[in-house]
Formats: C-alpha cells, structure tokens, sequence
C-alpha cells in the first residue's frame, strides 16, 4: 500500500471514493470512506510528487506536473487505469 504521508493528492470521484495518486513509490489507490478500505488504483507512468490532481466532467482525473516533470497523465476512473 503507499505511503499516505509522501507527496500525494486525493480527489473526490463520482461515487463517493477518493483517489489518493503519487508519491514516492508513485502508485495510486482508491479509497472508500464508507467502508475505509483502500484498493490498488493503478501505478502512474511517472512517479509524482508534489504535483496537481483534477477531476474532469467524463470521470476522469487529469494528473500534471510535480517536481521536475512537465507532463500530465489520465487516470480513468471505471477502468482504474
């Protein structure tokens, strides 16, 4: 599981979970308040910190930016991709 102190962003999705994404091991995982359980979410391409996190109207979570990266990538929320 990573590392919840490490240079993370989490976001609201549309069911209720969180994405928590990046830091040092940059992975990302779902989690669900209502039952507080964390599940694997995908590893990122690049690992992340210290970078910005937004939902966009289809669902999706655009990650962009951190400390010496200038790109972005997309996390799908149904496929957790």
């Amino acid at each position: 599981m990573m590392r919840l102190d490490a240079d993370h962003t989490a976001t609201i999705l549309p069911d209720g979970t969180v994405l928590v994404a990046g830091g040092w091991e940059g992975s990302s995982e779902r989690y669900d308040p209502a039952s507080g359980a964390l599940s694997a979410a995908g590893k990122m391409i690049a690992t992340r910190r210290i970078h910005a996190a937004t939902l966009l109207a289809d669902g999706t979570v655009l990650v962009a930016a951190g400390i010496s990266f200038a790109s972005a990538e997309l996390w799908n929320s149904p496929g957790g991709t």
